[in-house]
């Protein structure tokens, strides 16, 4: 899974990246789609867009959290930065 975070990473943001921890799971029961969660830091590459993602960048954590608003995203964004939630299990 560390593997696979690291190649989408670079997928979808050209940026490489080293997995430095584990954060936790949200599983969307009702479409039977798990999401693992880890945290990690930019250690190469360069900021590129695709087809897919428009724009691509870096930002400060409070401003990243009021750009994040789709479903439960900025709930799992504050749940991996918060150590004492981890491992943690979401169920939806």
């Amino acid at each position: 899974m560390k593997d696979a975070a690291v190649r989408e990473t670079k997928e979808e943001s050209g940026i490489d990246i080293e997995v430095t921890t584990f954060c936790g799971i949200f599983q969307n029961v009702g479409e039977c789609i798990c999401n693992t969660l880890f945290l990690a830091r930019p250690i190469g590459g360069e900021l590129t867009t695709f087809p897919e993602f428009l724009e691509v960048g870096f930002f400060p954590i409070e401003k990243a959290l009021e750009m994040v608003t789709w479903r439960n995203f900025r709930q799992r964004i504050e749940f991996c930065l918060n150590k004492e939630h981890h491992p943690f299990y979401v169920e939806f």
